[in-house]
């Protein structure tokens, strides 16, 4: 997603007579500055600035006040709306002999001290700066105890306002702002997060596609403690931590931020009862972001990479009865990790930070000679499934697909894959996602089944096609098809990235399939893998970008979208190696899954970085679907899809198809919309600068008509030869709102019924622009 529509914070310098610039020296001084603040920031009653005035149901905060990034701003507290009414006391032993205001504005600011006008400022200043008091001016301050009262308006984001009383001539250095460990509290819960216990957290079975019967989960309650980095395993615990939800969300009970110098640890007790000849693996779908276990105090196992899933054999390690299971976590948000959305200070297209483990930790038995993993390949034309077994040893793996209750192929593999026909095969796609079920039992040397497992595949081809007009379009099992979809996030009110159980994370693709979607543009997470088997069994397309990350200042180019020329970020060799390791999970754990048909390794130019390498690379890694190398992002020919992200309405670039650059791609709006419409009662947070793309609409009228124009935008778009369509997004996310429904999922914006009619012109066959069709 684009920042388009922010003001910039950059602020130009302003020169105000009488003032001068801030130089902080490290003189001594008798002063003291006082950051303890009441703020409102709705319209207080009148001689609200007064000393008398009760501001007992006002709200604390340490300033400064405003959003971060703002020039030379020390935030104490973040304000994101208009304006900000600010009471502070603070003491005098003595009127200072050159009072002065130490302030750093925004616009149309007001000052009071004790009542009486002293400042009202226009503008902003881009650093602190003195104004001196007048006589008349300084006469209302007095010793002992004073009150100031500050408004101050900024209404285009971007914004920050401080103020306190000094000598001009004996300037004190101000202290820095302490580090906040509280993220946002919002009021907001979904439902299934209000029914969520830590007996019922993530029951389900984690891994779908590789399923065995003997398993443990170890969601639920766990010991937790927070420690600087180079500490040992800490002898006391804090408290519960609500596995598997993420350390800063409401649903795990503690709602910390964690630094990066900082470690987070996890404890709990497991009860393990290992059979002869057997081993035990300790799985975790998802920690982030490096993390080391131990078990019974040894190490079992170290992990680095915050989005896929990971496993430690602690066979060696376990005892018969109660083991005690220690995790250590390290999170570095902000520096090369991959992170996506998460941010330090959020604020805009950014969210709050996610620390720990965020998914399911389980155990399971298996075999010495077992079974890891089954690579499934489809042909649509043939009917075929090919079927490559990895396993410990070299036993021959007897291969069965059902279709319902009945067998129809049967096999064995050795040591290449093993590729069955099915007669009168069914094909998946949306309207119809067929899966045929896959069992797979591991032969010893007796012949004798030593590990079964269960899988399943659905039968698809993906390609690309010309139409008659020489545009390429999207292809399945052979047929035309058009790609409409949301910008989907996958973010939670009360779990972050997590979502708060599997019926939630199931409501809204069964939400968005009702509502005549046929695919989801998963943005820049990856779920759990859960999340992809409803999508198969569902019909529910998914182009799968893979997590952003990199120091922005280093890592991400200057962003030219589609112009010709572009340039590349420089990475360091081992940031690059780290994200081509996690690009490689993302499509080993997930290449089985039939809804995904495309790879998504950047957005936009968020740390884009040796294109042409990446795109080439994902290309031979996965012939089987289509690569969109940078979905909005500076275009390189590489991979099959020409991408163009454009709020609000949709549009595309022909005009930048010189000497026929994007002849060989598939044109598509990987992003476009965004329209904003605010539910109350249902916001993030309803005392902050909610938004959308372009101005908010002014009632729901207004907002549905947005919507249909860009609707109608794309549908000619189709017929200029774009192949499909991306709408942000499918629900609202902290502070953005401009979802098909809002952040705790309760209430939809447009129903389904509506948008089902609305869509159904660009699911029907593409007629070509030369027609009259």
């Amino acid at each position: 997603m684009t920042n388009a529509g922010f003001k910039s914070i950059s602020k130009h310098s302003l020169l105000l007579s009488g003032w001068f610039l801030l130089l902080f020296c490290h003189a001594v001084t008798a002063q003291e500055i006082n950051d303890a603040w009441k703020f409102q920031l709705k319209a207080p009653a009148e001689g609200w600035q007064q000393p008398g005035f009760d501001d007992s149901d006002w709200s604390d905060a340490a300033g400064g006040f405003g959003t971060h990034e703002t020039p030379a701003a020390r935030i104490g507290h973040v304000w994101d709306t208009d304006s900000i009414w600010l009471r502070k006391s603070f003491e005098l032993e003595s009127v200072p002999a050159n009072p002065a205001l130490l302030v750093h504005h925004d616009e149309d600011t007001e000052v009071y001290l004790n009542g009486e006008l002293v400042a009202k400022l226009s503008g902003y200043s881009t650093q602190y700066h003195t104004l001196p008091l007048e006589p008349a001016q300084a006469a209302a301050l007095r010793i002992g105890t004073n009150l100031m009262a500050v408004h101050c308006v900024q209404k285009a984001g971007g914004q920050f306002i401080d103020v306190h009383v000094v000598d001009s001539q004996n300037i004190p250095q101000l202290p820095k702002p302490e580090l906040s460990t509280k993220p946002f509290h919002s009021e907001l819960i979904t439902k299934w997060g209000a029914a969520l216990t830590a007996d019922n957290a993530w029951t389900e079975y984690p891994r779908p596609q590789l399923q065995r019967s003997n398993w443990t989960n170890l969601n639920g309650n766990w010991d937790y403690a927070i420690t600087p980095k180079q500490s040992q395993t800490p002898t006391q615990w804090a408290g519960e931590i609500l596995v598997p939800f993420p350390l800063e969300s409401k649903l795990s009970g503690v709602q910390r931020l964690l630094d990066s110098e900082e470690a987070l640890w996890y404890r709990r007790d497991f009860e393990c009862n290992q059979a002869a000849g057997k081993r035990t693996l300790l799985n975790f779908e998802a920690v982030d972001y490096r993390c080391e276990a131990f078990v019974n105090g040894q190490p079992v196992g170290a992990h680095t990479g915050g989005n896929t899933p990971f496993a430690f054999d602690i066979t060696d390690a376990v005892q018969a009865g109660p083991n005690e299971l220690i995790v250590r976590v390290e999170d570095a948000t902000e520096e090369w990790q991959l992170r996506g959305k998460q941010t330090l200070n959020a604020h805009g297209i950014w969210y709050t930070q996610v620390s720990g483990i965020w998914q399911t930790v389980w155990l399971e038995e298996v075999a010495s000679e077992h079974i890891q993993d089954l690579k499934i390949q489809t042909d649509a034309q043939t009917g075929s499934i090919s079927i490559a077994v990895e396993r410990t040893g070299s036993g021959p793996v007897e291969i069965q697909i059902q279709d319902g209750d009945q067998v129809v192929a049967s096999g064995t593999a050795q040591s290449e894959p093993l590729t069955l026909t099915i007669p009168s095969a069914k094909l998946w796609s949306p309207n119809s996602p067929h899966l045929y079920t896959i069992h797979a039992n591991l032969l010893d040397s007796s012949g004798n089944g030593q590990d079964q497992i269960q899988s399943y595949a659905g039968i698809r081809d993906v390609g690309k096609v010309q139409d008659a007009d020489g545009n390429w379009r999207f292809t399945l099992n052979g047929e035309t098809i058009f790609h409409w979809g949301p910008l989907d996030q996958g973010w939670w009110p009360d779990g972050l990235l997590t979502p708060p159980s599997d019926e939630a994370m199931l409501f809204d693709i069964e939400w968005l399939k009702s509502a005549g979607f046929n695919m989801i543009r998963k943005h820049i997470k990856v779920e759990p893998r859960r999340y992809y088997y409803h999508c198969d069994r569902l019909g529910m397309m998914v182009w799968q970008d893979q997590v952003s990350g990199g120091v922005r200042e280093q890592a991400w180019p200057k962003w030219t979208r589609l112009a010709a020329n572009p340039a590349d970020a420089a990475w360091p060799a081992e940031p690059h190696a780290q994200f081509m390791r996690e690009l490689e999970w993302m499509i080993d754990s997930l290449e089985n899954h039939p809804s995904i048909v495309c790879w998504v390794p950047f957005n936009e130019a968020w740390g884009q970085h040796l294109t042409m390498d990446v795109g080439e690379w994902t290309v031979e890694r996965d012939p089987s679907r289509l690569v969109n190398i940078a979905s909005g992002g500076n275009f390189w020919p590489v991979g099959d899809i020409v991408d163009e992200h454009r709020y609000p309405h949709p549009g595309f670039p022909f005009q930048l198809n010189q000497n026929g650059r994007f002849d060989d791609f598939i044109k598509v709006i990987g992003e476009f919309g965004g329209h904003g419409y605010p539910v109350q009662g249902h916001l993030w947070d309803a005392n902050r600068r909610n938004w959308g793309y372009g101005t908010l609409p002014k009632n729901e009228a207004e907002y549905k008509d947005r919507y249909r124009t860009s609707i109608e935008k794309l549908q000619e778009l189709k017929r200029q030869g774009i192949a499909a369509g991306v709408y942000t997004q499918t629900t609202d996310v902290e502070g953005e709102i401009n979802g098909l429904m809002t952040y705790d999922r309760e209430v939809i914006k447009i129903p389904a019924e509506e948008l089902v009619e609305l869509h159904a012109p660009l699911l029907e066959p593409t007629a070509s622009a030369n027609s009259n069709e």
